[in-house]
């Protein structure tokens, strides 16, 4: 694909960070775009890339680390993209956010304003869409605008766009304001696939006679899969919630094997999956012929953490529609205000009390939601609380936590001390 404007044609370029096991990079590329720059801290992941396109540049270390990498080396770059680390919002973990040393979302954002892409895309887990982090997404979008750039977030299935698995992802895309009135976002195709029938040609290339009547059981998409990290275990489906449902499609979810069931193996067997079925129903395609670098286990969770190839491609494809400038500019709708509390203390030049946030707000929440969206506030801000005239507690607004960039950041201090169980 080719930027046309101006009467130039030239390939369209992509850096991206937390580049895993190449999911969003594969996906990226299929839409048009030529890989400048990948950079993972995972050295098997980064392996995988370098296996299956030892042409690109892949750096392997720490995304924060000029070290590895200096972002303004990229100045101008088409596209800046990645997958940051998901647990600082996940539903099954604590939700620290801001104070989670892991947390580089916000770090992404400030490149923008050091590298100037044309365009952003970071995706991330759906509990970034929950009202806990509705201030940290105003902050983002707002951010966003300070820097030039028009942005929005969408919560995206991965089984609208023809993946056998439900695996809701978070996406947040920004664009210039000269680009951003061609983007839209993609249409879905929903998945027209069950597991079964996903799976079964592999589930009877090792001789078992039984694959079919198997491949009527599991008669529904996946849950989620769930790559998990380093610092659990071996590989399996999740947790019990997951084996569960993975019970119910008649799959094993205790962990991951070796290879199909052989010849002999009983009609109502539970089966595990191999590594290659779970890169099925990420949306990996056989004649992709993309192969996974490491021991089982490893190869697991690179293909269980990855953004589904389908899904990237999709809304890559409506990025470099945007870049190109194809079909007619859209009217911008008014930006959605995600968390009108912050909006309220970051505009005050004094503190304020819940009456009085509440006044400036029109009734849009009311005083009970205020107050939960004030202690969501102080979990990712400073703030300060002190008592107004009337002795009511008053709030205001001060900086955000999130790592950005700082040199004196408990990040540092953390990734050095846990670098072996960080993934």
């Amino acid at each position: 694909m080719f930027d046309f404007r101006g009467g130039l044609m030239t390939q369209l370029r992509v850096v991206e960070i937390c580049a895993g096991a190449g999911g969003q990079a594969l996906g990226l590329e299929r839409a048009g775009f030529e890989h400048a720059l990948a950079v993972e801290l995972d050295a098997m992941a980064a392996e995988t890339l370098k296996l299956n396109r030892p042409e690109w540049d892949v750096r392997v270390g720490d995304v924060a680390d000029t070290a590895v990498w200096n972002p303004a080396d990229f100045t101008g770059i088409d596209l800046l993209a990645g997958g940051v680390p998901c647990p600082p919002f996940s539903i099954a973990g604590k939700q620290l956010g801001a104070k989670d040393e892991r947390d580089l979302f916000a770090w992404a954002v400030e490149l923008c304003g050091l590298m100037r892409p044309r365009a952003l895309m970071l995706e991330n887990v759906r509990g970034l869409s929950a009202p806990r982090f509705s201030a940290y997404r105003q902050h983002v979008l707002d951010r966003l605008s300070e820097l030039g750039y028009v942005a929005d977030w969408r919560l995206l299935q991965a089984s609208d766009f023809n993946v056998p698995q439900l695996r809701p992802r978070f996406v947040l895309v920004a664009l210039s304001a000269e680009d951003a009135p061609y983007f839209s976002w993609p249409e879905t195709t929903p998945v027209q696939r069950t597991v079964g029938e996903e799976l079964v040609d592999l589930m009877r290339s090792n001789g078992w006679e039984h694959a079919e009547h198997w491949s009527r059981r599991a008669n529904k998409i996946a849950p989620t899969i769930v790559g998990g990290s380093k610092k659990h275990g071996g590989a399996d489906l999740g947790p019990t919630r997951a084996k569960r449902a993975w019970a119910e499609l008649g799959v094993d979810g205790l962990g991951v094997a070796d290879a199909p069931p052989p010849a002999g193996t009983p009609e109502h067997f539970n089966p595990k999956l191999t590594v290659e079925m779970v890169a099925r129903l990420q949306g990996w395609r056989d004649d992709w012929n993309w192969r996974f670098a490491g021991r089982k286990t490893s190869r697991y969770r690179q293909v269980g953490n990855a953004f589904p190839p389908p899904v990237a491609e999709a809304i890559g494809q409506r990025i470099v529609a945007a870049l190109n400038h194809v079909g007619e500019p859209r009217l911008q709708s008014e930006a959605v205000t995600h968390d009108a509390v912050y909006r309220v203390l970051r505009a005050a030049d004094r503190p304020l009390t819940i009456d009085q946030i509440f006044q400036e707000i029109d009734g849009v929440l009311t005083r009970e939601e205020i107050d939960l969206r004030l202690k969501h506030l102080m979990r990712d801000f400073d703030m300060n609380v002190k008592p107004s005239r009337s002795n009511e507690l008053a709030f205001k607004l001060g900086g955000f936590r999130a790592f950005i960039g700082q040199d004196d950041h408990v990040r540092h201090e953390y990734l050095a001390q846990k670098r072996s169980k960080v993934s």
